[in-house]
């Protein structure tokens, strides 16, 4: 880094310099692809640019003559090389170098800026008779500069941190490492592919030996722990090499096991140790049994009987390695001699084999990988076509472990009749066909497995069979296995349906009563893709459940109607039912069977609500399809909720919710306030019924969306008020929450009402929604239910509401809130300014004993009079004006909006100018001047409006008026005739028109 540089050292002139100064910024801060620190180097090009900017207003001045500004220079153009360099670093270098050296480029980003900041305190701006706005940039850069904190990510911390304790521990486990690689590959973006692991591994080697090229000792000697760490790992090596490396091992061993030697032995337990340690007296023990000699109050060694200071006890790494090399030796060695055993014709010698294999291969995913490499999987393979069922259960319990290794299932399935020979056991006994079951579904985790299992002819229909099975888990694994093959692989879709739902649809249609029973029941029960739903009605299947609906067996029309509502959950199924005629048939068993079979009415029920819902996914180019068309028929959907069980009740309310919400929704809303349905829906909202009462608040919130005033303050008195804050208050359901604070801010603007909510002690329940950390949804909502408590026309009531410190709160949620409640909280805020004015207290004059002894008081710079938040409601003392201002720029319309006339009010009549001088120190008039090229009519008028007022001032005129003009112009040629005339009248103001123009 630059300390303390003299000019005089540099051939170049100032003037030079500096242009290469600000050239050197530009190509950094163009340097935007860097592919790691992305926010701490867009905060450092922020600072970049408004450098340069402030040196580019030094070329109007005669520079050499100013020692102090030359130095300046030279030390920021040598400053700028450096993050130049380090921003092309981080452009070009590998994505793991360059995370594993996060650390090193934070302390350079913050040694530049450090740098930067020491370079212009040396600037004497006296000197050069620079303008006061260039001084203020310079101080206000320097303070930010200051302020400026790079950090690593989170990520990157937990990375560097697993490095250092890998390193420290010296830890072999080759799993550590992988699970590091691949945790780098994440953080990094890198794919996790080995292929591709590989190759960033291998840049970053090559990287590697530039740097010791390079001679940089410290980084030298740190990548190279990191190295020797990352090369126990063999996540970025090809199965060949893996297997090259296996047997270059094996090997230089010897065919027999060695017996462990003495010290592997823990002299508590006599077993051998897995995680030795070593106490003061150069004693070692397993570490769980000292623990344990320490935890049933011994205090002396188990050996010397000396005091045992149990704080200096530590790991014996040497002994812990020497244990693992010695116990994975002679597992290789096990492995590779157990082969002829497991060939062998003794069956107890099989088994034995098989059972001891297993308990390797469930020790460490590694042991597995050498199983495989030792060619086990045709021989176990070959076991599963044996007579003795206990080998072949044996045998498939040993193939899952070795599945469940990320690259065996693809192994396991290329062996030759693998595939056919599990599922042929999938017919077998239960335990046995349980066994295969549970190895199908590992191997189906694989697209190649998925392909071959979906291939072999009546596995499908196997796997149909078990998942009906009483067997509960079997029945489970045997849906989770159908789930997957419909759903990923069209190949296995095409053969499901050539398999089973050909023959299906068949004996649907024309088979005899006790067939189509079993087939209906079939549908209604296998778990089914979306995708095999649609296949199912597209190739049939709707019409004959409809016509079983009308059979008169009752048990046909149970499993039809189970059927239906299993395949009506996809929209395209529910709208399909809906066009060919099925609510009739349900309606009548609907209304008719209620007594008798109270559970065929609860699936009908559930079904309609399948129906319903379908209606709410319908594309604009469809032709619109409607649950309910007459008010008939919704009076006698709608008066079924109080005769019928909670099940059929809860099913009608979300049908009425999804209706609501659907393109008719207007008319069913407007028909159930006209049936009276709100006093039902009140009662039930009182029930002890948890879904009951939440489904019921959810409708009546949408029937308050659009309601005429009169039916809500009819229905809506002080009892309901008090269910529904009762419900905010103790509810554990978000949805019905969301839809109590809905049914508040809907509730209507009168007095009346006002008061009753008042009286309920509303106020304390919407300031703890809009503090206390809600969802959002009940924020907005409350948000929205707190604009009639701040309404200009009652002061008293604003008073109340500003007093208990929400205006802080609600300046809070312009910063974090959603687009609909910062929309809400700055109607709020609007409301609370439009009595400021009134509400200023003004400052009181002091005579000259008082100006002796008191400091006068400061009178609000928009107000002229003493403001405070809780007094005036003034936005300025709020500090709501900046986050005022930032809503301008969001995408919602209503937030820019609400915002827009919240700031607005500060220019109100003869507060124009103070106003307007806010405004202009928030940075408010530019995004302002931005939203002239909304698609929004009302908010282009309000800014249109609000402009012709500002630039009536010369200095805004001046600032502004330039950069108003293009949209401006725009409006006069593509407006409304409202738009051109008053856009006319702001670009008269601009100078760019006359008075007596057309436009007028």
């Amino acid at each position: 880094m630059a300390k303390d540089v003299i000019f005089s050292a540099s051939p170049l002139s100032a003037s030079e310099i500096l242009s290469q100064t600000v050239l050197a910024i530009f190509e950094t801060v163009s340097a935007k692809e860097v592919l790691v620190q992305k926010e701490n180097f867009k905060k450092f090009s922020t600072y970049l640019e408004r450098l340069s900017l402030v040196l580019k207003e030094f070329f109007k001045f005669d520079i050499n003559n100013s020692e102090s500004l030359k130095n300046a220079i030279v030390i920021l153009n040598s400053e700028i090389k450096v993050a130049k360099e380090l921003a092309l670093e981080c452009c070009s270098r590998s994505k793991i170098y360059l995370l594993l050296s996060c650390r090193r480029i934070i302390r350079q980003l913050e040694d530049t800026t450090i740098e930067i900041i020491r370079a212009l305190s040396l600037i004497s701006l006296a000197s050069l008779d620079v303008s006061s706005g260039i001084n203020d940039e310079i101080s206000k850069l320097r303070m930010s500069m200051m302020d400026a904190e790079y950090k690593t990510a989170i990520g990157e911390d937990e990375i560097m941190e697993k490095i250092e304790s890998g390193i420290q521990e010296r830890n072999v486990d080759r799993s550590y490492a992988n699970d590091l690689l691949i945790h780098i590959a994440e953080v990094v973006g890198i794919p996790t592919e080995q292929s591709e692991l590989k190759k960033e591994f291998e840049v970053f080697m090559s990287e590697m030996e530039n740097v010791e090229q390079r001679k940089d000792v410290s980084e030298t000697v740190q990548m190279e722990q990191i190295i020797a760490l990352f090369e126990k790992a063999d996540v970025t090596k090809t199965p060949e090499e893996k297997e090259m490396r296996y047997f270059n091992k094996l090997s230089s061993l010897g065919r027999q096991p060695l017996e462990p030697l003495q010290s592997f032995y823990c002299p508590i337990t006599g077993d051998i140790m897995v995680d030795p340690v070593e106490t003061p007296s150069g004693r070692t023990f397993e570490r769980d049994a000292l623990e344990k000699w320490l935890a049933d109050g011994n205090k002396l060694c188990p050996l010397t009987m000396t005091p045992l200071n149990t704080s200096v006890l530590r790991s014996n790494k040497t002994l812990r390695q020497s244990i693992e090399e010695w116990n994975e030796r002679n597992i290789m060695i096990t492995i590779a001699s157990m082969k002829l055993k497991i060939q062998s014709n003794d069956e107890q010698e099989v088994l034995h084999s098989l059972g001891k294999l297993q308990d390797i291969c469930m020790k460490r995913e590694l042991y597995s990988e050498w199983v495989i490499m030792e060619d086990y999987l045709p021989i176990l393979i070959g076991l599963l076509g044996e007579k003795d069922c206990e080998i072949r259960k044996q045998v498939l319990v040993l193939l899952c472990i070795l599945a469940k290794g990320s690259d065996n299932k693809e192994k396991i399935v290329e062996v030759n009749n693998a595939i056919k020979l599990i599922v042929r056991l999938l017919a077998r006994k239960v335990e046995e066909s349980k066994f295969a079951l549970q190895l199908l579904l590992e191997l189906s985790r694989s697209n190649v497995g998925r392909n071959s299992i979906g291939s072999v002819q009546g596995c499908i229909l196997l796997l149909v069979a078990m998942s009906s099975s009483d067997d509960t888990v079997a029945a489970k694994d045997a849906k989770e296995l159908l789930e997957s093959l419909s759903i990923i692989d069209q190949n296995v879709i095409q053969m499901a349906r050539a398999n089973y739902f050909g023959p299906l649809l068949r004996f649907l249609s024309s088979g005899p009563d006790s067939t189509k029973m079993v087939m209906a029941k079939t549908l209604s029960e296998v778990e089914l893709s979306d995708h095999n739903k649609l296949s199912l009605f597209k190739d049939g299947a709707l019409g004959p459940l409809l016509q079983m609906l009308s059979h008169g067996d009752i048990e046909m029309k149970k499993v039809a109607v189970k059927a239906l509502q299993n395949l009506s959950n996809v929209p395209q199924n529910g709208q399909q039912m809906i066009r060919e005629g099925a609510l009739s048939p349900l309606f009548e068993l609907l209304y008719r069977h209620s007594l008798a079979l109270p559970s065929l009415r609860e699936q009908v029920a559930a079904t309609i609500m399948n129906l319903a819902i379908s209606t709410t996914h319908q594309e604009a180019e469809d032709v619109q399809v409607s649950l309910l068309t007459s008010e008939e028929d919704i009076f006698k959907l709608f008066s079924l909720i109080s005769l019928t069980g909670a099940d059929v009740q809860q099913s009608i309310l979300q049908a009425f919710h999804a209706m609501c919400q659907s393109p008719s929704g207007l008319k069913i809303r407007t028909t159930l306030r006209q049936l009276s349905a709100v006093p039902v829906l009140v009662q039930l909202c009182e029930l002890d019924n948890h879904s009951i009462r939440a489904n019921a608040m959810k409708l009546f919130c949408c029937l308050t969306i659009d309601g005429d005033d009169s039916t809500l303050l009819g229905h809506v008195g002080q009892r309901c008020i008090e269910t529904v804050l009762r419900i905010i208050k103790t509810s554990d359901n978000v949805e019905e929450t969301v839809a109590a604070m809905g049914v508040l801010s809907n509730l209507p603007q009168d007095a009346q009402m006002t008061q009753l909510l008042l009286d309920a002690g509303v106020l304390q329940v919407i300031f703890a929604s809009l503090t206390n950390g809600y969802k959002r949804e009940v924020t907005e909502n409350a948000a929205g239910a707190l604009t009639r408590f701040t309404l200009a026309t009652n002061q008293e009531l604003q008073k109340k509401v500003a007093e208990a410190g929400i205006i802080s709160a609600l300046v809070q949620l312009l910063v974090s809130g959603t687009p609909l409640t910062k929309r809400n909280v700055a109607i709020s805020l609007k409301q609370f300014s439009e009595s400021s004015t009134d509400l200023s207290r003004p400052v009181k004059k002091r005579g000259i004993l008082g100006c002796c002894l008191a400091s006068p008081e400061t009178g609000c710079p928009v107000h002229l009079g003493v403001c405070t938040p809780e007094s005036s409601f003034c936005l300025l003392e709020a500090n709501a004006v900046k986050p005022l201002v930032g809503v301008l720029g969001e995408p919602d319309i209503g937030a820019c909006e609400a915002s827009l006339d919240a700031l607005l009010t500060l220019i109100d009549g003869e507060k124009l100018q103070r106003g307007s001088k806010v405004l202009e120190e928030a940075n408010a008039i530019p995004p302002i001047i931005k939203l002239l090229s909304t698609s929004c009519g009302a908010l282009q008028e309000k800014v249109l409006n609000a402009l012709e007022r500002i630039f009536r001032m010369v200095e805004f005129k001046q600032k502004y008026g330039t950069s108003a003009q293009m949209p401006l112009i725009e409006i006069t040629q593509r407006g409304s005739s409202g738009m051109k005339s008053l856009a006319a009248k702001v670009l008269a103001h601009l100078n760019v028109l006359h008075e007596q123009s057309s436009y007028f």
